[in-house]
């Protein structure tokens, strides 16, 4: 994670595991314009996320990509073979703001917005002439960095965006109409640290669905705002209860998250001082990072924690709540939190490997890592997931400024629908990689 929730995560994960594109081609490969095919039909899906759109463009992930995204989305509405935009969630951040600063400047989420779209003016500008004109649909889904933004509030800065949502709020799965094969979320609700809680916090700040990843993020901000300084203070160290209880382990492993985080996360503050200023979705105190550490006593004692107590516990209802086909085991969500591969993963289990699914293409955002990768279903049918990548200044972990292009077969069985992912660099969409089925 660059300076977000996913890529500090991922900066974890890379001492944890190898990224790669398993995928017919990963050669770069100029194209000039890839949304004039020179047929006559639009059909061409073409989908980004993670574009990670502040309030302030002094502190927001995307600053100087701006002008390339304005191109890029210029060049989309102007592309006679696209049928549709798809923003695969982020595409406003309530998350990345330094520690000590009110998200809200004392006023509320309507107003938020509205900063959002003044800073990032050029790029609304275009989305809404896209809108607006109507040969392109343009198609929006949740991702965890607008988890609590609301349909009112997306409405009033993209008037007219179709907003594909499930009845909780925060998470959302297209399949388009023509395309019911491909399926399309952000993939955030799969993660220990993402998705949304609904259960953890409710008498601290009463209705909120925000996670553990909101309070990192802020930590993570703060780390970037002070210039990755060294460490004002280190965590204290507990060890593994003694009893045994299995509420206890998953609390430890809880614990070694944020001790790994925040030993790479330093900033100067004394973790005792209240500093994460929220007055955001329920919240209305001022916490201190001591108050999201899980703590012990004496060694070998409790555990204990004061934010999130018993998030551990509610993992499984979580999962029920956010609509998870296929439930992952609380420790594997625990430890997997960090790791890209493990959403990858959870791409091909919730849906390849999943015998009440039918889709053969799924396309997730969140990582920061764009790649597509090919597996088999559990009928042994070739199978193709993708990941959008983002769009924010500098990625630490991957290339930036992707996008994917889904080309769908016709009638013609000599067709195959196409998987594309792109670069666009320099106003040139420069092809990473590409895989095509048959279904």
């Amino acid at each position: 994670m660059k300076k977000s929730t996913k890529m500090i995560l991922l900066l974890i994960a890379v001492s944890m595991a190898t990224v790669f594109f398993n995928c017919k081609s990963s050669t770069t490969e100029s194209q000039t314009d890839p949304f004039n095919t020179g047929e006559e039909e639009r059909n061409l899906l073409v989908v980004i996320s993670d574009i990670h759109l502040g309030a302030d463009l002094s502190y927001a992930e995307i600053n100087k990509n701006l002008g390339s995204l304005e191109k890029f989305l210029i060049q989309v509405k102007n592309g006679k073979n696209v049928k549709e935009l798809i923003i695969a969630g982020d595409v406003v951040d309530e998350w990345f703001i330094p520690a000590p600063l009110d998200p809200y400047k004392g006023k509320d989420q309507a107003d938020f917005v509205q900063r959002v779209k003044a800073a990032n003016k050029g790029v609304f500008d275009v989305l809404n002439s896209i809108i607006q004109e109507g040969k392109i649909h343009v198609t929006y889904v949740p991702g965890n960095h607008d988890l609590t933004v609301t349909a009112a509030s997306i409405e009033s800065i993209l008037p007219g965006i179709t907003q594909v949502r499930d009845p909780e709020l925060g998470l959302g799965t297209y399949s388009p109409s023509d395309n019911p094969k491909v399926a399309i979320e952000h993939g955030h609700r799969y993660n220990f640290f993402c998705a949304p809680d609904p259960f953890s916090n409710q008498k601290i700040a009463p209705n909120t669905i925000s996670p553990p990843g909101y309070f990192f993020t802020r930590i993570a901000a703060q780390y970037f705002a002070q210039n990755k300084p060294a460490p004002g203070d280190t965590i204290k160290p507990i060890t593994k209860n003694n009893s045994g209880n299995e509420s206890q382990q998953l609390l430890y492993d809880y614990y070694k998250v944020w001790e790994w985080s925040l030993n790479l996360l330093t900033i100067k503050n004394k973790f005792d001082e209240k500093l994460i200023v929220t007055n955001f979705d329920g919240f209305t105190q001022t916490f201190a990072v001591n108050d999201l550490v899980p703590f012990q006593k004496t060694p070998g004692g409790e555990i204990d924690v004061v934010l999130f107590k018993g998030i551990q516990d509610t993992w499984n209802q979580r999962q029920i709540h956010n609509r998870v086909p296929v439930p992952i085991p609380t420790q594997q969500a625990i430890r997997g939190s960090g790791v890209d591969v493990e959403t990858d993963n959870q791409a091909k289990t919730q849906y390849f490997l999943n015998p009440n699914s039918d889709k053969r293409i799924v396309v997730f955002g969140h990582t920061h890592i764009a790649k597509i990768e090919v597996s088999n279903n559990y009928k042994g049918e070739k199978s193709i997931y993708a990941n959008s990548g983002t769009w924010i200044d500098h990625n630490s972990v991957g290339s930036t400024r992707n996008f994917l292009i889904i080309t769908p077969q016709t009638s013609d069985p000599a067709t195959r629908t196409t998987v594309s992912l792109y670069n666009y660099d320099n106003d040139t969409a420069n092809k990473m990689a590409e895989e095509s089925i048959r279904y």
